[in-house]
């Protein structure tokens, strides 16, 4: 059966186009920066907010009408596969993500659960063997069940511990035969609620063991896909240990795990820890830890994680400024974790969202690389640092400085010259990019 018999083959159709299915600027085949826009973007669909999630509230029911609903149980878990893989086509999206629970229902005990994974993970690879979309990454879902109202990997009970390890141990092995590119740990309950009954250098240590624990089986299985770490700040916990990409990296390298994980950075987890997205992206590339992305929003009046689809342009275009200065993202895509709003209830609005949310990274990647093919910013910020290339600020940068040296340069220095920041400027032109970017289509 078709669950989406009104839906054709989305295509680009340009912006001129009124077809409410159709991309206007997403064309999957235009070559941006040296690479095909698809193969730039590598978009991804999250399969648990297209295919389980019920749009509830804290404060009412689920609305979303989904045909596959009319199933229960493993019959409503192949019914969602049928579905996706009829979505992914007529979306064209390379790649899709799911956490364990999402494809399949939880049985009684983990040797239940496994036993289901395994009906549908061997459905999906049939689907696989017929179809483009790949599986960008999958994680296992060590939050929503009451056995971890304590956390997982950092609970106070050992048994969690064993259990959570069990989870992802059966997630790697579903990656492996998948052909995941990439396995993502979200750590949802990973923290605390107060300090006053928390012993965090345990639970932290507990955590770092637990992911060297992940690496080593990976390795004994022989998956080779990059292990990320998705940063949250709080919700549901108060507070988080992967609070955001700074303190992620600390934890890393605390525990030598640096040289085995990247991050996958989320658009509205950044907003919670009070950071933009294109800063979350500007210090894992600095870093050189930069590996997938979350793309969504969130709502400015909202102070939680409400994961729209990302339609901010100006918020795009700089995030995909950053991924381009990165290279790309590796075998790291663009994975839509958003959800359609509680009043966008039909199937065919999940077509309408991932569009606008396609079609706005693919305004940023064209516009980003227009910036950085002009050196619109990369001039300003080198002449704004150019006092560091020769004198006392190249002594600085090769280390021959010292405070000796430095004191004897400003004794007897009567003015300092500074010089704008331009900052009015280069917002103004940013729109100015934007806003030509198709003037001529």
């Amino acid at each position: 059966m078709s669950y989406f018999p009104n839906i054709n083959k989305i295509n680009f159709e340009g912006p001129t186009s009124t077809n409410p299915y159709a991309f206007k600027f997403y064309n999957p085949d235009e070559v941006v920066g040296g690479k095909r826009m698809e193969d730039y973007l590598r978009f991804a669909v999250a399969y648990w907010h297209t295919f389980t999630e019920d749009l509830s509230d804290p404060f009412g029911s689920g609305t979303a009408v989904r045909p596959w609903d009319k199933f229960t149980g493993m019959d409503q878990a192949k019914a969602r596969v049928e579905a996706a893989f009829e979505f992914f086509e007529k979306l064209g999206v390379p790649y899709f993500c799911f956490h364990d629970v999402d494809i399949a229902p939880e049985g009684n005990t983990l040797r239940e659960t496994n036993k289901n994974l395994d009906t549908i993970v061997s459905m999906i690879k049939d689907y696989m063997k017929d179809s483009k979309t790949k599986l960008l990454w999958n994680t296992a879902n060590n939050f929503t069940h009451p056995r971890f109202i304590h956390g997982a990997a950092s609970s106070n009970n050992a048994d969690v511990f064993a259990y959570a390890a069990a989870k992802v141990k059966k997630g790697l092995e579903i990656g492996k035969e998948l052909g995941g590119e990439n396995y993502v740990f979200w750590g949802g309950r990973e923290g605390y609620e107060t300090l006053l009954n928390t012993d965090m250098k345990l639970e932290l240590d507990n955590l770092g063991r637990f992911f060297h624990m992940a690496v080593d089986y990976a390795k004994e299985i022989g998956f080779d896909g990059q292990f990320l770490i998705e940063p949250k700040p709080k919700e549901p916990t108060t507070h988080q240990y992967d609070f955001d990409v700074a303190s992620g990296y600390a934890f890393l390298q605390h525990y030598d795990l640096q040289d085995h994980f990247k991050f996958n950075i989320e658009a509205n987890h950044a907003t919670l820890a009070g950071h933009t997205f294109e800063h979350e992206l500007h210090y894992a590339r600095a870093n050189n830890v930069l590996g997938s992305v979350d793309a969504n929003q969130g709502h400015p009046h909202l102070g939680w994680d409400t994961d729209e689809f990302p339609t901010d342009l100006y918020s795009t275009t700089l995030g995909m400024y950053e991924i381009i200065k990165n290279g790309g993202l590796g075998r790291g895509g663009l994975n839509f974790d958003a959800k359609v709003r509680r009043g966008s209830f039909e199937p065919e609005d999940l077509f309408h969202a991932h569009i606008a949310g396609m079609d706005s990274f693919a305004v940023g990647l064209k516009v980003a690389q227009k910036l950085l093919d002009n050196q619109v910013l990369e001039s300003v910020i080198e002449d704004r640092y150019q006092s560091y290339t020769d004198g006392i600020g190249l002594d600085i940068v090769e280390g021959k400085a010292d405070f000796h040296k430095l004191e004897d340069h400003v004794l007897d220095l009567t003015e300092i010259n500074h010089q704008s920041g331009k900052l009015e400027r280069l917002k103004a032109t940013i729109n100015q990019y934007m806003l030509n970017a198709y003037a001529n289509n």
